[in-house]
């Protein structure tokens, strides 16, 4: 194959994407003088897509402007550009939206200046311009592009049955987080916050006759008016309404104050949601415009985490985007605060503390040497040991990501410095290596995690987040060593693992409200983790959601909660709130919509003690705690009895068995399942329950049948034959005249 010279140009660039390349961690073979390129691929391919996918939103919404004039331009018109300039439309409208949003794509990022081919190009274009314009007015949009482009990895991974890594988790888990999700649990913890404030002023509330009213007596009017849908209340004893969550009094006592994070934004559901909210509550509180009201939200408010950088790219992307809207033109924003946590070092000890050593020189102070070598100084110590931190705490973090926890890894005091002065060192460093790809590619990297160290290392007021479900027996060896040494009593899930870590983020009287799956609530396994937070936290409201609370296909199967729980206890006689919308089994599903519906003001809120869910069963979490009532186990048995897997071995109808081997004690009769009550139903089947001897049916000697619950057999009682409606056979210890004894 021809291959002509490249220009000093061109090498240039492929240097820098080399080195892109191994700091995203394509590994390089030194001898063979090759290196893979999986990873750059992959990263050219999202880069180039996102920035025409994101162009296109701005500019069907009047939001892409034309850098020097600063006036808003169309799709139609970045094409007549092109033709100028002898390129296409959507590499002009990328370069206008690059100097828009400096924080979503990377000033001299070398992905962005590859050029694709021709074919590939017009694949893309093609594919962009076949959407209609609908859906980029849509307001849901954004979050579903991440969701569309891993759906094929997802059922990839998952027919292959591969643990799950650090390659597989971000398709994986990623998991649409319905609206009615997002306002529920925003609702029911700043709603409820405000609601509080706003009903202690008029006697309780008590002028008001439905939840309704109370909704519109906390509307926000300000920027255009804000309402509270989703939010819900209960009465007291002295008939005072309250909101159901509890008002959260120990919260701060303005919207300014308030830290909020969510440490596994995906496309930002939460943080766009957030900004909507607080930007007008802020307007309200401290008669700012909206502008101003947005911009200190993002700066003072809201803060994201992702474990997957092309998803917090797309988050960052829709927090400006929803801004702008907001405001109705752009503006400039500052620093979004959503970090990457999942990228690597992908570099030696050595390799990586060459950052520290650029930092002394870009700070003009570095340390003394002497015979023993280098003596930091007051200001390069902090530094030095900053870098060495990031190293140590990200090795993992394309499997850990917001799991990340500095203080335990590196202990309360990590060094003098914040880590807002190493980003800025760091920041001093990729002005002097720009000349220098490896280099300048790591000082990348190290920026961008000391920019997740801040969030990860901070305290917040309120965490929400839909939180990864993924069982156990599908997590990698790294994610099962972890929570074995980190989060023992919540590691059967990585939901609950989840949960266990976001309450080391929370303040004092701070407050966890996740999605999440439903199973944790009353299974055997979670009891201990369960009886900690009963004893120790406060549990607001959950709301049981069940089966088909996402309308995501690929989550079928899934039983969700939606969860709020605060840090420290209210006290003994706190009552906690719950809200039921799932359908019991065989009964009609219930559909996201309309569980939607049932959230914000049919379905009933059960109150109960918290207390008294430590003396149910395991320490469940139920709708009604079982207090002093009878429990079922005290006069009913379980017994699963034989498993279908032996049928084919061990069962037989009685008429294929004949009279004379039943008499023989080697067939035991055995009563199944009906499909309708019946008197005498489910005795046709007969088990060969092998005495020992063997042999003298064609079966090894001592391989019979194991058949549970051979207690109750003989007595009277009801069988009940499965969860739901209920058929179920009358049956006593009488023998019948088909010679089949009833056995329960």
């Amino acid at each position: 194959t021809f291959h002509k010279a490249m220009s000093p140009a061109e090498q240039k660039l492929r240097n820098r994407l080399r080195a892109r390349g191994r700091q995203l961690g394509d590994r390089r073979d030194l001898q063979a003088r090759t290196q893979e390129i999986g990873r750059l691929g992959h990263e050219v391919a999202y880069e180039q897509w996102h920035r025409m996918l994101f162009a296109r939103f701005l500019a069907e919404n009047g939001l892409l402007l034309e850098p020097n004039h600063r006036v808003p331009v169309s799709a139609e018109e970045c094409a007549e550009l092109a033709q100028v300039e002898g390129t296409d439309r959507w590499t002009v409208a990328g370069g206008f939206e690059a100097r828009m949003l400096p924080g979503v794509f990377r000033q001299g990022d070398p992905v962005l200046d590859v050029v694709l081919a021709p074919e590939a190009r017009l694949e893309l274009e093609e594919l962009l311009e076949s959407l209609p314009e609908a859906v980029f007015l849509a307001g849901d949009a954004l979050g579903w592009t991440y969701q569309f482009w891993q759906a094929s990895r997802k059922d990839e991974i998952n027919r292959s049955g591969v643990k799950i890594g650090a390659d597989e988790l971000p398709a994986v888990t990623q998991l649409f987080t319905e609206r009615y999700m997002v306002l529920f649990l925003f609702h029911n913890t700043i709603g409820a916050w405000r609601a509080a404030r706003v009903l202690a002023g008029s006697e309780g509330g008590r002028e008001h006759a439905t939840e309704g009213d109370l909704r519109r007596a906390v509307r926000i009017n300000a920027g255009g008016g804000y309402d509270f849908t989703h939010l819900r209340f209960v009465r007291d004893e002295d008939q005072a309404w309250r909101p159901a969550a509890g008002g959260f009094k120990d919260w701060p006592r303005t919207a300014a104050e308030l830290r909020i994070l969510d440490p596994c934004c995906g496309s930002g559901h939460f943080l766009v949601e957030g900004l909507e909210l607080l930007a007008r509550l802020r307007m309200e509180e401290e008669d700012l415009s909206l502008e101003e009201a947005v911009r200190r939200v993002l700066d003072e408010n809201l803060h994201g985490l992702e474990i997957d950088a092309r998803c917090a790219q797309i988050a960052a992307f829709n927090v400006a985007f929803t801004a702008w809207r907001l405001i109705g033109r752009p503006i400039g924003l500052g620093r979004i605060k959503v970090a990457c946590c999942g990228l690597a070092p992908n570099a030696t000890d050595t390799e990586w503390m060459v950052l520290a050593d650029r930092g002394e020189a870009a700070l003009g102070m570095e340390g003394s040497r002497d015979l023993f070598g280098v003596e930091p100084s007051l200001a390069t110590g902090p530094l030095q040991a900053g870098v060495a931190a990031l190293h140590q705490l990200f090795q993992d973090a394309p499997e850990l990501g917001s799991l990340i926890d500095p203080h335990r890894i590196l202990g309360g005091d990590l060094f003098k410095a914040g880590w807002s002065t190493i980003r800025q060192s760091l920041s001093d460093v990729l002005e002097r290596e720009k000349q220098h790809a490896e280099e300048f590619e790591r000082a990348v990297a190290a920026e961008g995690m000391a920019g997740a160290v801040e969030l990860l290392d901070g305290t917040y007021d309120l965490v929400v987040t839909n939180v990864p479900f993924l069982a156990r027996g599908k997590q990698s060896h790294v994610l099962r060593q972890f929570a074995d040494k980190n989060h023992s009593v919540a590691k059967g899930d990585l939901a609950t693992i989840f949960a266990s870590r976001i309450l080391r983020w929370l303040s004092e009287s701070g407050t966890q409200a996740l999605v999440a799956p439903q199973n944790w609530l009353f299974l055997t396994s979670y009891r201990k983790f369960r009886e900690g937070l009963l004893k120790r936290h406060t549990w607001n409201l959950f709301a049981r959601l069940g089966e088909n609370a996402f309308n995501d296909i690929q989550a079928a199967g899934g039983f969700a909660i939606l969860n709020i729980l605060s840090s420290g206890r209210r006290g003994r006689n706190w009552r906690m709130a719950g809200i039921d919308v799932s359908a019991t089994r065989g009964q009609r599903p219930i559909p996201a919509a309309e569980k939607d519906q049932l959230l914000q003001c049919i379905a009933p809120v059960e109150l109960a003690r918290q207390a008294d869910h430590l003396t149910n069963p395991d320490a469940a979490i139920l709708m009604r705690p079982i207090g002093d009532q009878t429990l079922l186990l005290t006069i009913a048995r379980g017994h699963q009895g034989i498993a279908t897997g032996d049928y084919a071995s061990f069962g037989r109808k009685f008429w294929e068995v004949g009279r004379e081997r039943l008499d023989s004690r080697v067939w035991t009769p055995q009563q199944s399942t009906v499909k309708e009550t019946t008197h005498y139903g489910g005795r046709e089947h007969v088990l060969h329950e092998n005495d020992g001897k063997g042999g003298k049916e064609g079966l090894q000697p001592g391989k019979g049948v194991r058949i549970q619950g051979g207690g109750i057999w003989l007595k009277d009682g009801v069988a009940v034959s499965q969860i739901g409606p209920l058929p179920a056979t009358l049956y006593t210890g009488e023998k019948f005249d088909n010679n089949v004894s009833g056995v329960g």
